[in-house]
């Protein structure tokens, strides 16, 4: 014989019924029981509609016709016309008890759990009653059974106590001389000693299955839901979750305990003992393999099986130098609470004896508090003892799986990829099996914190970075086109996947949890919201996804100073905008602080040199042990491409606007030409070699006229350049009539910068830079006669885009 129930979704309407009629036909070979739930939603409709009704509200009318409409649209869709009168009259007959024991409740003004016991059972009543009248009419050799007169239980009305030794009796006698095929029950329903009705709780249908099951010795326990079985996670919070093929009795119900709402927590008892094989399956997939629940089968396989959550959760700690070595403290504790019948699900003590702590409901808080804080008035009024402390609002995280106590480092593993995603753990809790260790967390961290233990534990090494992209112009939209292009590559290769969650420019930014479609950006962009740096940061936390990344491709002083506010929130930056680092010592200080503090990386490649490594090795040396003596460099390509195209053919004034307009200088051409960009530079190249540095400590040898950077406007500054062009036609003679070029120089020696216009002989590693290439020349401890070399492209927007990108990769690979 075979157990099989449907859940409310899988009975929720017509069509979901037909598909359960079909699942049972194919497996009506063997001997059924069929256990359903009330249809979908009923069982809330007929709690609120009590509620409702106890408060004296008329409104619960409403909810009776909704409840009755719906019974009765289902048989007409179902059943036979000429079938429907006798099933009909058993629907409204039904109905109008549920009617009389509503009015009851109207009018005393109350409920008591006798009444609610009553009333919630006609959800399933009504149910069985009709499918099984559906079946029938469809050939099947069919009855309904009052589950009622099988399942006897204690009067504790809610969640009732089952009488397995009657129980048990009751479900062989009827099975064993039913000449039926296939006997449909109603879950959650059961019956007192007297006869009165009791439930089994919420997801009591489980609960049914599983103890008709065990009476009976089935063969075999089908659950089916609208899921295809127990997933590593909840499938709803991490997309990339997937079906657990085969687990334990012991897994499964940890997992269940822990939110994995496909199984109610106390199903597997009845079946564990006699070793009943258990099935979650889809209705709604019925081909698809599921999940086989049976004794320990793990072996040598996976340490952690599944990931699961109990949200809703508060903490109630008992502490005070008072409980120190007093024996009976614990007891009281947890006595109090049970006598307030407040369950308990984790619980923490520290070995000092000096605090216990235990997760409960939040629903129970109120309660707990009072019975609490009164139980231990007399320790409290002395001051041995605080009075309770509470925090709301949180959830436990666990993992769960039968071989976990035989690998070591998993709970370490586990919490440092919490703490690595700033989720902030409250308290742990590990039992002496091993089976699961759990972590209290804030509840508005549950995602992040599910998708990062998800991708630590399941998913082959591939991590998931989420991009927030402010600034996409020129460089932004060539760093978009790169992810668009490389995107399959980084997953396939790097075990990267790189997804642009935010965007924004000055206008407009826009978000997609999902990932925007990065062949689309530009439009999804114009259709945004009005763009708001608050608020895309407050969306950002907000979102909380992990391995977050702040991508800054503006030149913007308002941006750069929001970085600690990322960091402080464990977001990682990556920037382009030089204004961060080249600013006052102890803000730049403050970043590397907090990015070491929380764990968050602040990049900033692209600052010197484009996409050349500069930085990365400059750190490579200073870590290796490595000294820095002297630095020279040409870090302008801006500069480069002025001087390397500028000749007596040609004005000063035309090779800077060419320069502009090929995207070589800042939107200000000032910034480059007034020396103020490449002093940025050297500053940070100082700083990343050890030295504390400012701006004011930095010479600047300017060449061009005081009138040029005194102009306050782009069309200014180029009329400025047309009258002075006798003095850069001068300058150029000077350096071609030494056989010379002109370079612009940044040098840091001996704790001192300079920058300034030089003219660099043959033979001299600048002389042959071109274009608007970067050169820098690290003189070291090393290195202090020939000096590393690093040269390349140094400006130019597909060069610093790939630069960023190179940062977010060394993200991905920290």
């Amino acid at each position: 014989m075979k157990v099989l129930k449907f859940g409310g979704t899988s009975v929720a309407n017509p069509e979901n019924i037909n598909k359960v009629k079909s699942i049972v036909q194919n497996s009506s070979k063997d001997k059924l029981a069929v256990v359903v739930s009330a249809f979908g939603g009923i069982t809330d409709v007929l709690l609120n509609t009590l509620q409702q009704a106890s408060l004296q509200d008329e409104g619960y009318k409403t909810g009776l016709e909704q409840i009755e409409q719906r019974h009765i649209d289902v048989v007409k869709t179902l059943i036979p016309v000429q079938n429907q009168s006798t099933i009909l009259s058993k629907v409204k007959s039904d109905l109008n008890i549920l009617e009389t024991l509503l009015e009851g409740s109207f009018l005393i003004g109350e409920i008591t759990p006798k009444l609610s016991d009553k009333v919630v059972s006609y959800g399933e009543l009504l149910s069985s009653y009709i499918i099984s009248e559906y079946f029938k009419a469809e050939g099947l050799n069919a009855t309904v059974k009052d589950s009622r007169e099988l399942i006897i239980t204690d009067a504790t009305y809610g969640k009732a106590v089952v009488n397995f030794e009657s129980t048990n009796l009751n479900c062989q006698e009827y099975f064993g001389s039913s000449e039926y095929q296939v006997h449909i029950l109603p879950g959650f329903v059961a019956s007192s000693e007297d006869g009165t009705s009791t439930t089994l709780g919420r997801g009591g249908s489980d609960y049914t299955a599983a103890i008709v099951a065990a009476a009976v010795d089935a063969s075999l326990l089908e659950i089916w839901t609208d899921v295809s079985g127990m997933y590593t996670a909840n499938p709803r919070l991490v997309k990339q979750a997937k079906c657990v093929a085969h687990i334990s009795y012991e897994e499964a119900m940890e997992l269940s305990h822990f939110g994995a709402k496909v199984l109610y927590p106390p199903t597997i008892q009845p079946v564990l003992g006699k070793e009943i094989p258990i099935v979650i399956k889809n209705t709604f997939s019925p081909d698809d393999a599921g999940t086989l629940i049976t004794k320990n089968t793990n072996g040598g396989g996976k340490t952690v099986r599944g990931i699961s959550h109990v949200g809703n959760i508060s903490l109630l700690s008992l502490e005070g130098p008072g409980m120190i070595g007093i024996p009976g403290i614990s007891k009281r504790f947890f006595e109090t609470l049970s006598l307030e019948n407040i369950s308990v699900v984790l619980i923490t003590q520290a070995s000092s004896e000096h605090s216990i702590c235990v997760g409960i409901a939040d629903e129970d808080v109120q309660q707990a508090v009072a019975a609490v804080n009164q139980a231990f008035e007399f320790e409290i009024a002395r001051k041995k003892i605080k009075p309770v402390i509470v925090e709301k609002d949180l959830t436990i995280v666990a993992l769960v799986g039968d071989n976990m106590k035989s690998h070591q480092g998993l709970s370490g593993k586990m919490f440092s990829t919490l703490g690595k995603n700033n989720v902030n753990i409250r308290a742990i809790a590990q039992g002496a099996s091993e089976r699961n260790v759990s972590a209290v967390i804030k509840k508005t961290d549950v995602k992040k914190a599910l998708n990062s233990l998800h991708e630590e534990f399941f998913e082959e090494n591939v991590k998931q970075l989420n991009l927030f992209v402010m600034g996409v112009g020129n460089v932004g939209s060539k760093f978009l086109a790169q992810i668009r292009q490389q995107k399959k590559y980084l997953k396939d290769e790097l075990q990267l996947n790189i997804r642009v969650i935010g965007i924004s420019n000055s206008r407009t930014m826009a978000f997609d949890d999902n990932g925007i479609d990065l062949n689309d950006w530009e439009s999804i962009l114009a259709q945004g919201e009005k763009a708001d740096k608050e608020k895309f940061f407050d969306t950002v936390t907000e979102l909380n996804f992990r391995n977050s990344v702040f991508v800054d491709n503006t030149a913007s002083d308002e941006v750069a100073n929001s970085y600690p506010n990322y960091l402080k929130n464990s977001i990682s930056v990556v920037t382009c905008n030089k204004i961060a680092c080249s600013s006052d010592y102890t803000f730049y200080k403050e970043l590397k602080q907090l990015a070491k503090k929380y764990n968050a990386p602040f990049l900033f490649e692209t600052n010197v040199g484009a996409g050349l490594p500069i930085i990365d090795t400059l750190k490579n040396l200073i870590a290796s042990g490595d000294k820095v003596n002297k630095i020279q460099a040409v870090l302008s390509g801006s500069l480069n491409f002025v001087f390397n195209n500028f000749n007596d053919e040609v004005t000063f004034h035309d090779i800077v606007k060419q320069a502009q307009e090929e995207g070589y200088t800042e939107p200000d051409p000032t910034i480059d030409l007034s020396g103020i960009d490449v002093m940025r530079k050297i500053l940070i190249l100082a700083r990343e070699s050890g030295n504390q540095l400012d701006m004011e400590h930095i010479e600047n040898e300017a060449f061009l006229p005081q009138e040029s950077l005194d102009t306050n406007s782009n069309e200014a500054f180029f009329d400025s350049l047309k009258e002075h062009e006798d003095g850069f036609q001068e300058l150029f003679k000077e350096a071609k009539d030494a056989d010379s070029k002109l370079k612009y120089v940044a040098q840091f020696e001996n704790g001192k910068a300079k920058v300034g216009l030089q003219k660099i002989p043959k033979g001299h590693d600048f002389y042959n830079l071109e274009g608007s290439d970067n050169i820098v020349l690290f003189f070291t401890e090393r290195y202090p006669n020939q000096p590393m070399i690093i040269k390349g492209a140094g400006a130019g927007a597909d060069v610093t885009a790939s630069g960023i990108f190179a940062d977010i990769i060394r993200i991905g690979n920290f």
